[in-house]
């Protein structure tokens, strides 16, 4: 059973277009250990994550490229979270807002970082 917290970082954590091309080949062939370790290589997924982006990927399910891709998908995912961490951008603690984040996902700390920026910026944008 995948848990809520593994499918929510799976589908928040950035993947290049082709490691996930490659990662679905080799799932096709019947080579998913290879398939986890492709998606781990650059995006910074743990393994458990990893596992379940690689199911999301073998279903159909696109992983975001960008971290714009990932904080819209976190958007319809847990808008509450956006809330509070937008809320806590908007007094200044970009720190407190990625450590929300990472207790809420299994981001790790630099996708953390990139995400809350990418929010950041998009607040500042508005």
């Amino acid at each position: 059973m995948t848990s809520t917290k593994a499918r929510t970082t799976a589908l928040i954590t950035p993947v290049e277009q082709g490691a996930q091309q490659e990662a679905q080949a080799l799932a096709g062939e019947g080579r998913t250990a290879k398939a986890v370790r492709r998606l781990r290589k650059d995006s910074g997924l743990g393994l458990d994550t990893a596992s379940v982006a690689l199911d999301l990927l073998t279903q159909g399910q696109a992983l975001p490229t960008t971290y714009s891709q990932a904080l819209d998908a976190l958007r319809h995912l847990d808008a509450p979270l956006v809330a509070e961490m937008t809320d806590l951008l908007a007094s200044g603690h970009r720190d407190s807002a990625i450590k929300l984040l990472r207790e809420r996902t299994d981001i790790d700390l630099a996708g953390g970082y990139h995400l809350v920026t990418e929010l950041s910026g998009q607040l500042g944008a508005q």
